[in-house]
């Protein structure tokens, strides 16, 4: 096997679809995956999945329940981990975001919902 760095702006060019996560390296059971957003998803939450979100780029309204603390602005630098069953909705405030996720290989983007933008096979930076 050969090791090799991954550029982070590079891996963000090969991303050309928002809210579809591309995977730039497994880590055990943990995928790191790289992801643009625009504008707003939609609420959801995964039932076994904590996931982490890290900003590089933009700014990130993540949207919680009142019940969970409510609304919590990310700003690149920054990051916020959403644990299994918190309903959430991310939201990108800046024309574009760029996020860095952490989270099991088994988390389906879309969580407990299935729509248009579900995306069952992920592709690859």
């Amino acid at each position: 096997m050969k090791l090799a760095k991954v550029n982070i702006a590079q891996a963000f060019a090969g991303v050309d679809e928002f809210w579809s996560p591309r995977v730039g390296g497994d880590i055990g059971h943990m995928q790191l995956k790289f992801a643009k957003f625009k504008g707003e998803f939609h609420w959801h939450h995964h039932e076994n999945e904590d996931e982490l979100f890290l900003v590089v780029h933009g700014r990130l309204l993540m949207k919680l329940r009142a019940e969970q603390g409510g609304d919590v602005f990310v700003d690149a630098g920054e990051y916020i981990v959403v644990p299994r069953g918190v309903e959430h909705c991310p939201v990108a405030l800046s024309d574009e975001v760029h996020c860095l996720l952490v989270e099991p290989n088994t988390t389906l983007n879309t969580g407990n919902v299935v729509n248009e933008k579900t995306v069952r096979q992920l592709k690859t930076v």
